[in-house]
């Protein structure tokens, strides 16, 4: 059996099992389970079979629940975009009017991270796999992924906005280095090595300094 991503509980990814029917439960199940074979083997590599024995069900079964393979993929991607773009505006709306636009870049770096890393499978998943899907399911994809950059573009807009930013950076390229970098912390962040408090107030402390004015 594929083993989780390190740092990612294979039950952390959506805690929703309780309910539903029996046939829901599956289908979430199967929807997991695609989601941890995606990151532990890719787009190409996650095979019904492994998927089956992660989510403990006879691989014929799968297409009670999906048509295909790259159907039950493209669910657990979307599903992974829906929840970082979900948990991410959870952490911003909690945020207190007039904090200052570096502070809220602080937030939106601790609440990406955490996603990733600890809270959702399906958003490591999707990070991973969406630059691996043929292009029609990529097209599909970018809808979700233009909402959630608009999120990280507002935050850098108001920084610059403020003052805050410094006026030589170009924000779409700056955008682009602050989530590849975040981004690529699911391939090598091992939680035996280092806490990820530590990786979180690094990754805050570099990029406030490097964004400043």
């Amino acid at each position: 059996m594929a083993a989780p991503t390190p740092g990612r509980a294979a039950g952390t990814s959506e805690a929703r099992h309780g309910a539903g029917t029996k046939s829901e439960r599956t289908r979430e199940r199967i929807v997991d389970a695609t989601a941890r074979a995606l990151n532990a083997r890719g787009y190409a590599g996650a095979r019904l079979s492994d998927i089956a024995e992660i989510a403990e069900v006879q691989a014929p079964a799968i297409y009670y629940y999906f048509s295909s393979r790259d159907e039950l993929i493209e669910e657990a991607v979307s599903v992974g975009l829906a929840r970082t773009m979900e948990l991410m505006s959870e952490a911003l709306a909690q945020v207190p009017d007039g904090t200052p636009p570096m502070n809220r870049i602080r937030v939106a770096v601790a609440a990406h991270l955490n996603t990733l890393l600890t809270h959702s499978d399906h958003a490591a998943a999707a990070i991973r796999t969406v630059p691996q899907l043929p292009k029609e399911m990529r097209e599909r994809q970018f809808d979700a992924q233009r909402a959630y950059l608009a999120i990280w573009r507002a935050l850098l807009d108001d920084a610059r906005t403020s003052g805050d930013l410094a006026q030589d950076i170009d924000v779409r390229a700056a955008l682009m280095v602050v989530l590849g970098a975040l981004n690529w912390t699911v391939e090598w962040w091992d939680p035996e090595r280092g806490s990820l408090e530590t990786v979180i107030t690094t990754a805050q402390t570099l990029i406030e300094h490097g964004l400043a004015a």
